[in-house]
């Protein structure tokens, strides 16, 4: 077997150690006679998964204990309602900051709920920079402030923690987490989709101060309530066994591999490449976000003559690497370089874009 450099922006590659364990354990867990994927989420075998998971995150990732953690089914996206029925009273104020398609996603699933007010956004020059803070128009009587710490379409990051003042600031990390040292003191709330950094879609990670939870919020189910998924440690409900049982198993590979200043290290170096790459092909290729916020974990880029993509494409899967096409919404390609991408790969990569300018331009 041989397995591709894998670019996808997630579904995103997972470590292969990990990969290697999960296949060792699949059919039966320790020596539980049975898999873990098989094993009921209340019997010893798996609290032990679960709180070993939330134990190594919490090393991970610097969440200090005046923060509680939730583990919960679905993704970033689901939990883009609840922070506003969790955290907002009916018709309060909350303030978004977009930078690109997720922000934006992120404001259908709120409109519902709140007060929905645009404190800032880099629409108007295709989400290809990130308003100076100077410039938001946050409101005072607002519940939160929500950005999105990296766009996994138009390759925008935030590089520094914004001050919202009083106001806590809520942020999405789907694509960034654990990639470098965040201090998580300076955010109210951060959540995650798993499938970039932290293991397999299907299950996502909800960091948050306890203050807030005291907030009343919205009437609401208690399916959709922080707290009741708090007091029953994430399993309110049956949770997605398997996908934790991995998330547990990539957090602690990322701890055995040197944790998130490692990682920090490795992000830099590839982004470099791969920016390099593009900024020395003397415009063959070409990335069009302001160097200040280029995304470290997913690099977009357009061929100078957009006849050549599939071309490209095609080539790149014969040289093995593959996941590059980019999202509909942007077209060109499109290199996601998360944690469990190593540096080979982007210097592959990198490789072969000058090998098919020097065939091809």
């Amino acid at each position: 077997m041989s397995r591709a450099y894998n670019f996808s922006a997630g579904p995103a590659a997972l470590p292969e150690p990990v990969l290697e364990r999960a296949r060792e354990e699949m059919l039966e867990y320790g020596h539980a006679g049975a898999s873990i994927v098989e094993l009921s989420h209340r019997g010893e075998e798996f609290i032990e998964v679960a709180r070993r998971a939330e134990a190594d995150l919490r090393t991970l990732v610097g969440i200090p204990d005046d923060y509680a953690v939730l583990f919960l089914g679905g993704g970033a996206t689901t939990q883009q309602a609840l922070i506003a029925l969790n955290f907002a009273a009916p018709g309060q104020p909350a303030d978004y900051v977009v930078t690109g398609h997720w922000g934006r996603t992120a404001l259908k699933q709120v409109a519902p709920y709140v007060d929905l007010r645009i404190a800032a956004s880099s629409e108007a020059d295709g989400f290809r920079s990130i308003p100076e803070r100077a410039q938001w128009a946050l409101s005072a009587d607002a519940a939160y402030v929500h950005i999105t710490a990296n766009e996994t379409i138009h390759g925008v990051e935030f590089r520094e923690v914004p001050d919202t003042g009083p106001v806590p600031l809520f942020a999405d990390f789907s694509s960034s987490i654990a990639s470098e040292p965040i201090d998580v003191g300076g955010y109210g709330l951060i959540y995650a989709g798993a499938q970039k950094n932290l293991g397999p879609v299907g299950i996502g990670v909800v960091v948050v101060d306890r203050e807030l939870l005291a907030r009343a919020g919205q009437p609401r189910a208690e399916i959709f309530d922080y707290r009741a998924h708090l007091a029953a440690e994430s399993m309110l409900n049956t949770p997605p066994s398997w996908n934790w049982y991995m998330l547990g198993l990539t957090v602690r590979w990322m701890l055995d591999e040197g944790g998130v200043e490692e990682f920090a290290r490795r992000s830099a170096a590839k982004a470099h490449v791969l920016y390099a790459a593009i900024d020395g092909s003397g415009g063959f290729y070409r990335n069009d976000v302001d160097a200040a916020v280029r995304s470290r974990m997913n690099v977009p880029f357009f061929l100078h003559d957009a006849a050549l993509d599939e071309d490209f494409l095609a080539g790149a899967r014969e040289a093995g690497l593959i996941g590059l096409r980019g999202h509909r919404v942007l077209g060109g390609m499109r290199a996601s370089i998360y944690n469990a991408m190593p540096v080979a790969g982007a210097e592959a990569l990198a490789a072969y874009m000058r090998d098919f300018q020097q065939r091809r331009g």
